[in-house]
Parts: C-alpha cells; sequence; structure tokens
C-alpha cells in the first residue's frame, strides 16, 4: 500500500472515530492526508469505499485479537484472556476500536455473529467450570467486557481499572 493510501486511511479513521461518519467530509479527510480530494475518489471510488476498506482490516484485527482467546484450552485461562483484552489494547488503537463502537449503531456495519466465537468460548469455559447457567454467564461477561471497552474508550483506561480486579477475582482467574 502506498504512503498516500496509508494516510488517507488514517485520517479517514481518525476522523470518522472522532467526528462521525456522517459527519466527516472527503475534502477533511483530503486535508488530514495532505492529499487531493480526487485520490481519495481514485483509489477508494467514495466515502463508503473508504469506509468499506476500514472495515475490512477490522475483520482481521479482531480475529487476530481473539485467536489466543478461540484456541486456549484451559478454560479459567481463556475467561482471564477474555476480561484481560479491553485493558491490553494500546492507546494508539483507540480510534480504531472508537469507530467499531459506533458503527455497531448502524445497521449496515453491525454484525452480532462478530462477537459470536468469543461467546462460544465463554460458554465452553463456564460449562467446563460446571456454572449453572454457562450461556447466560458467558453472555453477561461479554456484556461487561462491551461495557468496559466503551468506558476505557470515553473516559481512558484508568476509569475502568477497578473493574479488571474485580472480574479476576469474581472468577477466581
Amino acid at each position: 500500500m502506498t504512503d498516500k493510501k496509508e494516510n488517507i486511511l488514517s485520517a479517514a479513521l481518525e476522523l470518522f472515530a472522532n467526528e462521525g461518519y456522517n459527519a466527516t467530509s472527503t475534502s477533511s479527510i483530503a486535508k488530514k492526508a495532505g492529499v487531493s480530494e480526487g485520490l481519495i475518489f481514485r483509489h477508494f471510488k467514495n466515502k463508503k469505499g473508504l469506509l468499506d476498506a476500514l472495515m475490512e482490516d477490522a475483520e482481521a484485527r479482531i480475529g487476530k485479537l481473539l485467536a489466543p482467546v478461540i484456541f486456549e484450552s484451559d478454560p479459567k485461562k481463556a475467561i482471564r484472556k477474555i476480561i484481560l483484552l479491553p485493558f491490553s489494547i494500546d492507546q494508539a488503537e483507540y480510534d480504531f476500536w472508537r469507530l467499531q463502537f459506533i458503527l455497531k449503531w448502524q445497521k449496515e456495519y453491525n454484525n452480532p455473529q462478530k462477537m459470536k466465537p468469543l461467546v462460544d468460548k465463554l460458554s465452553w469455559a463456564f460449562s467446563e467450570l460446571k456454572y449453572e447457567e454457562p450461556e447466560e454467564e458467558a453472555k453477561l461477561l461479554n456484556m461487561l467486557i462491551d461495557t468496559i471497552s466503551s468506558g476505557i474508550l470515553r473516559d481512558g483506561l484508568e476509569s475502568q481499572l477497578p473493574l479488571k480486579s474485580f472480574l479476576l477475582k469474581k472468577y477466581g482467574v
């Protein structure tokens, strides 16, 4: 990928994540990226094409992030890894994750099946550990992780740190 194309994607990610997709114009992306607006159209056809390119990258990033959890064979370690996920995200990646959370509310980009492997892994782990309702416990922990992640992206890591130790202790992991 060319430097200019990378600059366009980086500028779009930052603006979409912080100002919103609808509020961001291709001219503001071009200005931030230091390129002409025409170059954006040549590489991505339109603003939606640019967002689609970012979303393609998202699928790969999410798969890479979840792989160590999905392939964990120890149920306690799997739960621990899931709890630690939002606390291990590099601050440089926050714009990427903010955009993912924003797009969850866009019908066209929301994919409720995206987190299914994670919930399935949690269900398996809670079942292995003989929890009374492993599927419900998995859904609950997934929702807690989602809420903690939102809090970190909105208010910073420190705002959610007490929940990290609380959940690790609660689940004995």
